[in-house]
C-alpha cells in the first residue's frame, strides 16, 4: 500500500512509496461495479475562500492552508451513476445531487454528522490533512458518505487513490502554469490549452473549469474525467473522458493566498 510524504518546497507534491511487498490490483484500483468514470474534483483553495460569504474554518486559519502551497487541494473523487441505481430509475442529475444518501439519508446538521470519524494510519491521516483542508469541516466524512459508502469502496483505498491522482495533477505542467499566474487573470482558453499541453491533445474536453464570484470570474475548482477502469493509467491521455463544460467567464482570475 502506498504511503505519502508531502514536500514543503516547489509547486508539486513528493510521493514517497514505502512498499511492504508487491502491490496488488486491490491496493491500486477502485473497482466500483457499474461505474463508467470518476470525476476528480480539485479545489483552488484561494479562489474558494475568496468567494465564500461565510468562510469556513479552513479559510480562516492559516495553519490549515499549507496544502494550498502545493497546488490544488482535494475536494472529492466522484463515481458516475452506477448501473444499479440507473436500473432503479435514478437519473444522473438525481445521483449527482444525492449520491449514496439516496439509500441512507444524510443526518441533519453539518458534514460531521454524515459519517463517523475515520481511523486511518498516521501516514494517510497526515497526508489527507495537508491535501484536504476541508477536513477541518469534516469534508472527508461527507465526501465518503455521499460518493463511496454505498459502493463498497473501502475508505482507506478511496482516499489513497484520490491522493495519488491529486499528486499527479499537482506535479504537472498544467499546475505549474496555474501557480505561475497566481494573483493575475488569464484567458479561460489558456487554461484549457495548458491542460492539453500537459496531458495530451484533445484532453481539454476532460477538464471542467468551475468559477464563482461576480460574473463567474474567480477560479474555484477543476474537475477531471477519468475512465473508471483506467484510474491506474492516469495521467495518460487515453485514461481521460469528456465532462460537461464548466462555468467560467472568458477571463479567469487565479487568486493567491494572503498569508
Amino acid at each position: 500500500m502506498m504511503r505519502w510524504k508531502y514536500g514543503l518546497g516547489g509547486v508539486g507534491l513528493v510521493l514517497w512509496s514505502l512498499l511492504s511487498g508487491p502491490v496488488t490490483a486491490d491496493e491500486t484500483t477502485l473497482a466500483a461495479e457499474g461505474v463508467a468514470h470518476y470525476t476528480l474534483a480539485l479545489t483552488w483553495h484561494p479562489g474558494f475562500c475568496q468567494t465564500q460569504g461565510n468562510p469556513p474554518r479552513e479559510c480562516r486559519e492559516p495553519s490549515l492552508q499549507a496544502g494550498a502551497d502545493d497546488g490544488f487541494v482535494l475536494h472529492g473523487l466522484w463515481p458516475s451513476l452506477p448501473e444499479r441505481f440507473a436500473d432503479d430509475g435514478v437519473t444522473r442529475q438525481r445521483w449527482w445531487e444525492k449520491g449514496c444518501f439516496l439509500e441512507r439519508p444524510r443526518a441533519d446538521g453539518g458534514f460531521c454528522r454524515a459519517h463517523a470519524p475515520f481511523d486511518f494510519e498516521d501516514s494517510l491521516d497526515d497526508a489527507l490533512d495537508r491535501a484536504m483542508p476541508g477536513r477541518a469541516s469534516c469534508l472527508d466524512r461527507y465526501e465518503y458518505a455521499k460518493h463511496a459508502a454505498c459502493l463498497s469502496l473501502p475508505a482507506e483505498a478511496y482516499f489513497d487513490k484520490a491522493l495519488d491522482l491529486l499528486e499527479l495533477v499537482n506535479a504537472s505542467a498544467f499546475v505549474d502554469y496555474v501557480m505561475i499566474h497566481r494573483g493575475s487573470e488569464v484567458p479561460r482558453n489558456a487554461l484549457i490549452q495548458a491542460f492539453e499541453a500537459a496531458f495530451g491533445e484533445g484532453t481539454g474536453r476532460a477538464l471542467s473549469l468551475q468559477c464563482n464570484g461576480r460574473g463567474n470570474r474567480v477560479l474555484t475548482e477543476v474537475r477531471i474525467g477519468i475512465d473508471a477502469e483506467r484510474l491506474d493509467d492516469f495521467p495518460q491521455s487515453s485514461s481521460l473522458v469528456p465532462l460537461r463544460r464548466g462555468r467560467c467567464a472568458p477571463r479567469v482570475g487565479i487568486s493567491a493566498l494572503s498569508h
